[in-house]
């Protein structure tokens, strides 16, 4: 991983669920919404507003993100399913937040560079400018439980 400021690893995470959530909802193309935040949003600044905010992300990783989670879709989503409790789907959670935990997802799966406990510490941010303490809570469940699953050795559990 780079030696990017830990800021700018945070904005291109924030990124990374907004286009993945703008990739569903208007059913674009990962190349097309990168290329959009390129260059509409990320490294931009404006006097206030979501773009100052994404001003100096980590491109590389938001990148990598985006695509990562196109790429393994489907081993996202079926760890993510794994990871809920019975008689949820992935369907019946919020737009918002099943973008943002396949964001993570994806990071805790494929992005070993990076400790799980960071990954986990920064969705849950990310979780808490959307969302109220409810679905924090529940963010941070199904991401620690895939976590503890994933990468067992890195909470103290022995690898099976």
């Amino acid at each position: 991983m780079s030696k990017k400021p830990h800021a700018e690893r945070s904005r291109a995470r924030l990124a990374a669920a907004q286009a993945l959530y703008q990739m569903e909802m208007a059913g674009e193309d990962a190349g097309d919404v990168v290329s959009e935040f390129r260059s509409h949003r990320l490294g931009f600044e404006r006097d206030s507003g979501e773009a100052e905010m994404l001003a100096e992300a980590d491109e590389a990783l938001f990148a990598d993100i985006v695509e990562g989670v196109v790429a393994r879709q489907v081993e996202i989503d079926k760890a993510l399913a794994g990871s809920l409790n019975p008689g949820w789907t992935l369907e019946r959670i919020d737009s918002t937040l099943r973008a943002l935990l396949r964001a993570a997802a994806f990071e805790i799966i494929a992005r070993e560079d990076v400790p799980a406990r960071v990954i986990l510490d920064e969705y849950v941010r990310v979780a808490d400018a959307f969302f109220g303490d409810t679905e924090v809570g529940f963010a941070n469940g199904v991401l620690n439980g895939l976590a503890r699953k994933t990468r067992p050795t890195e909470f103290g559990i022995p690898a099976a």
